[in-house]
């Protein structure tokens, strides 16, 4: 099914992964709506569609607003929330908890104004933190909602997302709404923020920070995504699943933090004297990687991209649209603000 010519909202649509998922659904022919409230998203990021959008500025968990936002909607996207990097959840996580309220407001304005699909920006996070301290894949069948003791999620962002897929399960299960859930995996790409591991490792190398510092011993890996790889599967997710079945939206392969800077020091042709490992910073789980099988078999979907040509992508927006001075003298603050 198309979404040519349909009305689509994007919740959270002026944000990093947003605005590219809107630029590709004016691309495909919809009718595209933003619903932002502008705390971490800009106006700037949507500036190649502006002219072609509809943009909604409020705060979605205000019942009003958001019935606003969902009416005469076909489809919703739903990526609005309180997040951040690793430094973000871990220091803010009452801001993190309260996606649980906004989801749920989303969801239930989106069916009483009957939207026929909405697709959930979920969360790696979702995943049980103590099976992630191994090299070991994530399925999605490692969360469960039916088993004793089948969620265990990553700190209250990740609870926040894992009630997030619950509760658009239960939307689905009494009002038929079409429902997708896509758990997304360290995704990285243009527009994202310095609270981002990767653009957090750009900017300090940009500002030629040096010591440079790492937090923790750099030998933690992610299995980082590009932006535009993220963006297909929310795509292939509305179209083609209809009952709230979580897909993963991720690469099978572990890179470690270590690894991820000295390719952004070679690419910068720059490299500090001296590197601190920050080991009492948060760092979260030991080693994530996704298992996309699933994600293989009901949408045809994997990565096209390499880590190489992301980070290429990534570094040449970041220098073509930062002044270094301001990033050196900003520098603390870009890192743990929204």
């Amino acid at each position: 099914m198309s979404v040519s010519g349909d009305s689509v909202l994007v919740t959270g649509g002026a944000s990093f992964i947003g605005s590219h998922l809107v630029e590709e659904l004016v691309d495909r022919g919809a009718d595209v709506r933003v619903a932002d409230d502008f705390s971490s998203g800009e106006l700037d990021n949507l500036a190649a569609v502006e002219d072609e959008i509809q943009v909604f500025d409020g705060n979605l968990k205000h019942y009003d607003f958001a019935s606003k936002a969902t009416e005469d909607i076909d489809r919703v996207f739903h990526l609005a929330a309180d997040h951040g990097g690793r430094g973000y959840i871990s220091n803010y996580p009452a801001n993190c908890a309260t996606n649980m309220a906004l989801d749920n407001i989303v969801f239930e304005t989106a069916v009483k104004n009957d939207v026929e699909k909405i697709t959930f920006a979920s969360s790696a996070c979702t995943y049980p933190t103590d099976i992630q301290q191994e090299r070991r894949r994530l399925r999605e069948d490692m969360v469960s909602f039916d088993e004793r003791g089948g969620a265990y999620a990553d700190e209250a962002y990740g609870w926040a997302k894992l009630m997030g897929e619950r509760s658009l399960q239960a939307f689905h299960e009494q009002y038929g709404v079409d429902a997708s859930s896509v758990r997304i995996f360290t995704a990285y790409g243009p527009r994202e923020n310095e609270t981002h591991a990767i653009v957090a490792l750009i900017a300090k190398a940009f500002a030629k920070q040096d010591p440079y510092q790492i937090w923790g011993d750099g030998e933690q890996t992610r299995n980082f995504t590009y932006v535009e790889d993220i963006v297909n599967a929310l795509v292939l997710a509305n179209e083609k699943i209809t009952d709230g079945t979580p897909v993963n939206a991720g690469i099978p392969d572990y890179i470690s933090i270590n690894e991820v800077a000295d390719a952004i020091f070679d690419s910068l042709d720059w490299h500090p004297d001296e590197i601190n490992h920050m080991t009492e910073k948060p760092v979260g789980v030991r080693h994530r990687a996704a298992d996309t099988t699933r994600a293989e078999e009901l949408l045809g979907w994997e990565p096209q991209y390499t880590l190489a040509e992301g980070m290429k992508k990534t570094i040449d927006w970041y220098v073509d649209n930062h002044d270094e001075a301001h990033v050196r003298e900003n520098l603390e603050t870009l890192l743990h603000e929204r």
